[in-house]
C-alpha cells in the first residue's frame, strides 16, 4: 500500500506534491448496463473503470500520482463481486504506477455504479489538451481503431467469440508513455473514448480549426478489416482509448521517436485545415459521406 494511503486508517489520503508542477485531476464512471455488460467479469470492469481514467491523464501528458475508487454495488452483487472489482482496480494500478489511495463502498438497489478519481502531475505549464492544434498540423493516432467496439458486440452475443476483440473491450490500455513523450511536441491531444470521429470532431472545434481524415489512412487491425464494417463505421465506435494528436508538419521524425519510446504504433492520419468542420476523404481524396452518427453519445 502506498504511504500516502497512510494504511486506509485515516478520513483522506496525504500526498507528497512536486513543487513546480500542476495537479492534474479526473473522473469517470462505468454503469452497468452502459459501460460494461452483466456477464462482465468483475476484474476486468475495475482494470477498465482505471484504464479509462488512466487515458484521460496520458491524454494530458501527466504522470499519474494516485487513484481513489467510488464502487457502488448493485443488487444481486455480493462482497466477493466488489473485492474482484477492487482487485482489477489494483491490477491496472499497479501496472501503470497510479496507486490506489482510497475511496468507499456502498450498497445499491439497482444497477452497479462505478466512479474512480485519478490524480496526476505535469511540470508547471506542460499539460497538454485539446485547444493548441493549428492549420496545417498533422493529425495522428496510435494503436489501431474500431476493435474494441467489435468486441462489445461480440460481449453482446452480436458478433462471433473472438478473444483478441473481447479483450480489446474490457482492458483498454492506457498510453501513458506516449503522453509522457509528447509534451512539447504535440500541440493538441485527446483520448479516443466515445469514437475516432467524433473525438476528433471534438478536438478540432476546441482548437477553431477543421480536420481532413484520409480513410485509407486508419490503423485497422486484421480482424477489423474483416469484420465487414466500414473504416467510418469504425471510426465510429467507442472504447479505443487511443491518443489522438496533433503535431506541425515536419516534425514526422520526432514524433515516430516518441512512438518508438513509448513502445506504441502510431499513424499519421490527416491534416488540420483553416476553415472549422470534419471532411473523411477516400483513396482519391474525394469527402466521403460521414455517418449519422460519429460516436457514442450519452
Amino acid at each position: 500500500m502506498h504511504p500516502a494511503a497512510r494504511g486506509l486508517a485515516d478520513d483522506a489520503a496525504v500526498l507528497a506534491f512536486p513543487l513546480g508542477a500542476d495537479l492534474v485531476a479526473t473522473h469517470d464512471m462505468l454503469a452497468e448496463g452502459v459501460h460494461f455488460t452483466p456477464k462482465c467479469p468483475p476484474d476486468g470492469i475495475g482494470w477498465k473503470l482505471a484504464a479509462v481514467n488512466l487515458s484521460d491523464l496520458a491524454a494530458m501528458g501527466a504522470r499519474p500520482l494516485g487513484l481513489l475508487l467510488g464502487l457502488g454495488a448493485g443488487a444481486g452483487r455480493g462482497a466477493a463481486w466488489a473485492v474482484e472489482v477492487a482487485r482489477g482496480v489494483a491490477h491496472a494500478a499497479a501496472a501503470f504506477a497510479a496507486p490506489l489511495l482510497g475511496g468507499d463502498t456502498v450498497r445499491l438497489p439497482g444497477a452497479s455504479v462505478l466512479g474512480l478519481t485519478a490524480l496526476g502531475f505535469v511540470p508547471e505549464g506542460a499539460a497538454l489538451g485539446r485547444a493548441g492544434a493549428r492549420p496545417g498540423d498533422d493529425l495522428w493516432v496510435s494503436g489501431t481503431i474500431g476493435d474494441a467496439g467489435l468486441g462489445l458486440e461480440v460481449a453482446l452475443g452480436r458478433r462471433s467469440h473472438d478473444p483478441v476483440l473481447l479483450e480489446r473491450y474490457r482492458r483498454p490500455m492506457p498510453r501513458l508513455a506516449l503522453g509522457l513523450a509528447l509534451r512539447g511536441l504535440a500541440t493538441a491531444c485527446i483520448d479516443v473514448s466515445d469514437g475516432l470521429l467524433l473525438d476528433a470532431a471534438r478536438l478540432a472545434e476546441a482548437s477553431g480549426v477543421g480536420l481532413a481524415i484520409e480513410e485509407a489512412a486508419l490503423p485497422l487491425s486484421d480482424a477489423a478489416r474483416a469484420s465487414g464494417v466500414t473504416p467510418a463505421g469504425l471510426a465510429a465506435m467507442g472504447d479505443d482509448y487511443e491518443l489522438l494528436f496533433t503535431a506541425p508538419t515536419g516534425q514526422g521524425a520526432a514524433v515516430g521517436t516518441a512512438a518508438r519510446r513509448a513502445g506504441v504504433r502510431i499513424a499519421r492520419i490527416g491534416q488540420c485545415l483553416p476553415e472549422p468542420g470534419l471532411i473523411l476523404r477516400d483513396a482519391s481524396g474525394r469527402p466521403r459521406p460521414l455517418p449519422p452518427r460519429l460516436g457514442f453519445q450519452h
